[in-house]
């Protein structure tokens, strides 16, 4: 008995019978890069995992496509390439969804319109289009029997106002929910009135138990790319447990296959790709071909395996870093496990450095300073060459927000240099001041813009786990004030991340031990908004946060400090010089008539 999926892939097959080409072949029949576009312009030529993804994408029988993808493997141009087919072969009303307008702006002006323009099939539709009534803009552009318009997930009403039957979504996991619910489900309702409509949705995972790319990678036939062992000759998928080196020696990297335990090298590699295969964990699923890969077998010059071996070397001490290394090279989610903090085991990890000697490692300096009705705090971290902290201090100013004392002694302590184990004395690099409530902002931001030469900067705090680190404020406050933007929860996963690793945290045996339990006054939980899984940082009942917080703001100033490390060993072993009168000061007595 037929089912409801056999019905529907027959119908489809009448409404829309597979095309003379394949998408792979008239990629590379069709599709030219030109210079600035790609290290090697000209006609396209795919590399061997990206044709059946491109097939896939091709095959009207397939109504989903998903990739799990990680960075140098070619997507951005196989997503563009893709387009460019509809456009010139089957035109109809097409929806490209990327996180952020910048993002948008930034494929469209970089990719889309170069290669649109190089591939002469796409061209010659193009110019078929007059713009009499200059309908077409930068992110929007009309075609005979289509359109294609690229949109940013950020703002729900791009969604409601297009029907499309082709929706391409890339870079997912970088999409949060809005007001009006998850971005992507909203997308593919738009695709609902057309029977022959194709989801397209890729992404470099972010988070493990978020990812909305390996959420629907689960539900899909989910295709790995397999190579032949050139020693037993059986297939295998090439994962990073099986890459190996010599000590210290990552250029000698290479992969053992899991079957026959041969070490392969690594210029075998392309001809193992040459002869790789997909091949679906789940055949039973049938209209969502999922595909998930590593930067493993990627052809690129700079993904070989010596070189990723030496990134992640380099990489693995720093919980961040790594997630990067985890994320972008080895295309998985990450897992923290590091949520779950332990203050007594931080504190009894404490070692006897501070501020009034600072360790010869530490070779910038940065403060978070958060505000309060009766007092300013401030976090002291210092930073090593290998991107160490080292929370070297904390202290406390009393007295009002809003008095010229309080921030007087303020600007006396960020001027103040500390006892450096080099010889010298070491300045703070950068400051980050909360103005985040509105009571205060004008007057952090009066006291920030005076001291801008200094790196004494006012922030202000935006949820999401999506945000950058710290960016300027798109526009400034009503007084004319520039603001920073500091994503709170990028940088709170960073830090949880750090604390319970030595090699990444170190504290201070000066700090109290409030210190300590303010530090860990957050836990990292899963919740549900509308629908959707999505990470949250919540406050533990009777626990305040001003430790946290600090944290969080000298954490995000760093991103401002460029230092030249063995310059800054030099400055730092240089004694300081003492300060030299010429002769007594004497004053006129004319001076003092009233």
């Amino acid at each position: 008995m037929a089912t409801i999926e056999d019905i529907r892939r027959e119908a489809l097959r009448a409404l829309r019978p597979p095309p003379r080409l394949r998408l792979s072949e008239w990629i590379e029949r069709e599709v030219h890069l030109p210079e600035g576009v790609s290290a090697q312009p000209g006609q396209v030529r795919l590399w061997p995992f990206q044709r059946e993804i491109a097939d896939a994408i091709g095959d009207p029988l397939i109504e989903r496509v998903t990739l799990v993808k990680p960075v140098r493997v070619g997507f951005t141009t196989l997503l563009t390439s893709a387009v460019a087919s509809f456009v010139a072969n089957d035109p109809a009303p097409i929806l490209c969804l990327l996180p952020a307008e910048a993002d948008c702006r930034d494929y469209v002006v970089s990719d889309v319109e170069p290669i649109f323009a190089a591939s002469p099939a796409v061209a010659a539709v193009l110019s078929e289009e007059r713009d009499e009534a200059g309908r077409n803009t930068l992110l929007s552009r009309r075609f005979p029997g289509g359109s294609l318009k690229v949109v940013a997930a950020k703002a729900p009403r791009n969604l409601r106002r297009h029907n499309v039957r082709l929706l391409f979504m890339d870079e997912v996991d970088g999409m949060e929910a809005t007001a009006e619910g998850s971005p992507i489900l909203l997308a593919e309702r738009r695709t609902l009135s057309f029977p022959d409509r194709k989801i397209v949705l890729g992404s470099t995972p972010v988070h493990e138990d978020t990812s909305h790319v390996l959420r629907a990678y689960a539900q899909s036939d989910q295709r790995i790319f397999e190579i032949p062992c050139p020693s037993c000759g059986t297939f295998a998928e090439i994962t990073w447990d099986a890459i190996t080196w010599d000590d210290d020696a990552p250029e000698t990297a290479r992969w053992r296959c899991p079957h026959c335990a041969a070490e392969i090298e690594e210029r075998h590699k392309p001809a193992m790709v040459a002869e790789g295969r997909w091949r679906a964990l789940r055949p039973e699923v049938q209209g969502h071909a999922g595909f998930r890969l590593n930067a493993l077998v990627s052809l690129h010059a700079n993904a070989s395996w010596s070189k990723l071996a030496a990134e992640f070397l380099s990489a693995k001490d720093d919980p961040t870093t790594l997630q990067t290394f985890v994320n972008t090279i080895l295309g998985q989610g990450w897992r923290s496990d590091g949520e779950d903090l332990d203050e007594a085991d931080m504190q009894a990890r404490a070692e006897a450095f501070g501020l009034d000697n600072v360790p010869a490692e530490v070779l910038a300096l940065t403060v978070g300073c958060d505000v309060q009705h009766d007092r300013l705090e401030l976090t002291y971290v210092g930073w090593t060459e290998t991107g160490c902290m080292l929370i070297l201090g904390h202290r406390v100013i009393w007295g009002a927000w809003d008095a010229d004392d309080t921030w007087a002694e303020l600007d006396t302590m960020l001027s103040e240099r500390f006892p450096h184990e080099l010889g010298g004395r070491i300045a703070i690099d950068a400051t980050a001041i909360d103005a985040g409530d509105g009571t205060s902002m004008n007057r952090v931001t009066d006291f920030c813009r005076a001291r801008t030469r200094r790196k004494i900067i006012a922030i202000k705090g935006a949820a999401g786990f999506a945000r950058p680190v710290i960016e300027r404020a798109g526009s400034t406050t009503k007084t004319g004030a520039r603001l920073w933007i500091v994503g709170v929860d990028t940088v709170k996963a960073q830090v949880f991340a750090r604390f319970p690793r030595p090699s990444s945290a170190r504290f201070s045996a000066s700090l109290p031990a409030v210190w300590f339990e303010q530090a860990t006054s957050e836990r990292a939980q899963l919740r549900y908004l509308r629908g959707q899984p999505v990470r949250q940082f919540v406050r533990i009942p009777g626990r305040r946060a001003e430790a946290l917080d600090c944290v969080v703001y000298a954490v995000a100033v760093r991103a401002l400090v460029n230092i030249v490390p063995e310059m800054r060993r030099a400055e730092l072993a240089q004694e300081a010089a003492p300060i030299l009168r010429k002769g007594p000061v004497l004053q006129s007595s004319w001076m003092a008539r009233g």
